[in-house]
């Protein structure tokens, strides 16, 4: 298998995994509405999910996991033209990916734990505010800042100069490389949801809807190369 064919075989994976779990968490655990439920709400509804929650959260974390390789293989692809912000983009596209690992880890490990503790019978009430101060602390920080206004700016950034790479060499299509970036701009949105920007939520949804649609795209680009 070449790289290439390797490549193209990830950029159509990782999209159609992150996008699966997506929709079963969203059925499941009314993912990502319920990010804006109270704390106990939530605890409730994750431990009422059991094991198969925690297990679809790993494999969500892990599709995000997958995606860390992808930046470092699409440079190797462009050798030997590889333009240097490239370079620098394929070190953003890693970060892209770690820091949405590193979000979402925190939902089958820590959230497992706080759900437990914070539902057990002889759990008094100090207790419990002690734990949804821990929930709210994690969310707020690598669930909010690192995992998504962090993500959204390194993905958003990876995808922007990987088009500009892809216009600027020829190397494919360079209609492709300019359809990435309405999507990576909207991506980018996502940051001023905490501004108080109402539509940025919905904005950064459908964007990242069709940066997937854009990199299954890709994909199927390299793989009929």
């Amino acid at each position: 298998m070449t790289l290439t064919t390797l490549t193209g075989g990830l950029l159509l994976l990782v999209p159609i995994a992150f996008n699966v779990t997506f929709i079963l968490l969203q059925r499941s655990f009314e993912y990502p509405d319920i990010l804006r439920k109270p704390t106990d709400y939530v605890l409730r509804r994750f431990k009422e999910g059991g094991p198969s929650l925690r297990r679809l959260w790993y494999v969500f974390t892990f599709s995000a996991l997958l995606f860390i390789p992808v930046p470092v293989m699409v440079q190797q692809v462009f050798q030997p033209d590889v333009p240097w912000f490239l370079v620098v983009g394929t070190s953003i596209g890693v970060l892209a990916g770690a820091v949405q690992v590193l979000g979402l880890i925190r939902w089958p490990f820590l959230v497992t734990s706080l759900a437990e503790m914070y539902y057990q019978p002889d759990a008094t009430e100090a207790t419990r505010n002690a734990i949804a101060v821990v929930f709210q602390a994690f969310h707020r920080y690598a669930g909010v800042a690192i995992g998504e206004h962090l993500g959204y700016i390194f993905t958003s950034l990876w995808t922007i100069l990987l088009c500009l790479a892809i216009i600027t060499t020829q190397f494919m299509s360079p209609l492709l490389g300019r359809l990435g970036i309405l999507p990576a701009l909207g991506v980018l949105a996502g940051v001023f949801e905490e501004t108080g920007f109402k539509p940025a939520g919905a904005i950064n949804a459908i964007s990242y809807l069709l940066w997937s649609l854009w990199l299954i795209a890709l994909g199927v680009a390299l793989l009929l190369r």
